[in-house]
């Protein structure tokens, strides 16, 4: 029996499966330098333009905030050139008009034009496209791998000025530090600020303002981290990254359905992501077919899975093909190494390493003997706000 561990990670820097998905210093560098350079373009029209075009009393800051993949560390490199890197970056405005549900309803797309129009030349200034159509965002393609999605939030101005005076007031209260918080002076929502909104809606390009709790997702994964460390969150990355590679033009499972399937089915290895792989793997092809709830987001209200019928057929099939093919090449034999590499390769693409000395005999004491810690799922309840 085969050990496949070293060739998905390792705790030293290498040419490990882990190393391959990860977005690379340059797209990082290129990204948040690109993120910048958007918060500091927009920041300031926007101020502007809530007395002049949204018709407030007076003028606001908005804040922004990172969210979505990027937020919870599941942001993967492309598996095929037609993929793009996706970072989710939200505009929070405080509004001092707010009604039963929300801003006034002529607000939502005057806020949605007035940031595309912002936008529209300065995409143009750095070689970058602006795509239209989304309804419940604004796109930036800033090169071939890579868009930003721009949602568009707003919250009580109250709330905000609340919020912000008690930041500030823990900030004078702190003998090591006389200013904001780098990311408060920068204009984004920090943790404690974010923590602290309580109602916040998007708007639509239709007009129409949903309520909304954009970081439910990512206070529900980051409580699972901190419950099931490390190796739980590389079994969603792989998950994904395999996904990726089966679903050559989009389609398949959502990464938060997987994100789901993953923390429900989950099984602790130390030291053997191979095996901690192979339990969700195992548990794939039926958890496709069926409704996917998840309580410590909304309550187990909404269906995760969003497959439709010969949708979710066709990817229980890949992942049965997916748990069959790790339960074989965790089988072969030493000396087999390279044929196992071929069955990985099957399911997760040219990013496996073709370096057999990665793989190790598992030898008389196996792993397997030994039953696996099932980690008891820890009680989340829904939070408001977040």
């Amino acid at each position: 029996m085969l050990k496949l561990n070293r060739l998905l990670y390792s705790t030293v820097a290498g040419d490990t499966f882990s190393d391959r998905i990860a977005p690379t210093p340059e797209q990082r560098r290129i990204l948040n330098e690109a993120r910048i350079a958007i918060r500091e373009h927009l920041r300031p029209l926007i101020s502007k333009a809530t007395v002049t075009v949204l018709k407030m009393d007076k003028q606001v800051e908005p804040r922004f905030r990172t969210q979505g993949s990027w937020r919870y560390g599941l942001c993967l490199q492309q598996a095929w050139v037609s993929q793009e890197l996706d970072w989710d970056y939200g505009i929070y405005l405080p509004v001092d008009v707010w009604e039963d549900n929300g801003p006034p309803h002529e607000m939502a797309p005057l806020y949605f034009n007035l940031v595309e129009g912002a936008l529209k030349a300065f995409c143009a200034s750095r070689g970058w496209s602006l795509i239209p159509g989304k309804n419940t965002c604004i796109r930036v393609k800033i090169s071939k791998w890579a868009h930003f999605d721009i949602p568009l939030y707003a919250a009580p101005a109250r709330e905000f000025q609340y919020i912000l005076e008690k930041a500030a007031r823990a900030v004078s209260l702190r003998a090591d530090s006389a200013t904001p918080t780098m990311d408060s002076a920068a204009g984004e929502l920090d943790e404690q600020e974010w923590s602290e909104l309580d109602q916040i809606v998007l708007a639509t390009r239709s007009g129409v303002w949903t309520m909304s709790d954009p970081e439910s997702v990512c206070r529900w994964f980051e409580q699972l981290e901190a419950e099931l460390k490390d190796q739980f969150v590389r079994v969603c990355r792989y998950l994904k990254a395999w996904r990726d590679f089966q679903w050559k033009n989009a389609g398949g499972p959502s990464s938060l359905l997987l994100m789901i399937i993953t923390a429900q089915n989950y099984e602790s290895f130390p030291g053997r992501d191979d095996l901690a792989l192979e339990a969700v793997a195992k548990k794939l092809p039926k958890a496709l077919l069926d409704a996917v709830h998840e309580s410590g987001i909304d309550d187990g209200i909404e269906n995760f899975n969003k497959l439709d019928s010969d949708g979710a057929t066709g990817a229980s099939v890949k992942a049965a093909a997916l748990a069959a093919g790790l339960k074989r090449a965790l089988a072969l034999p030493a000396g087999s190494e390279s044929a196992a590499i071929t069955i990985m390769t099957e399911q997760f693409g040219d990013r496996i390493p073709t370096l057999t000395h990665l793989i190790d005999t598992d030898g008389g004491g196996s792993v397997r003997s030994v039953p696996a810690r099932t980690v008891s799922r820890p009680v989340i309840p829904a939070t408001k706000g977040g």
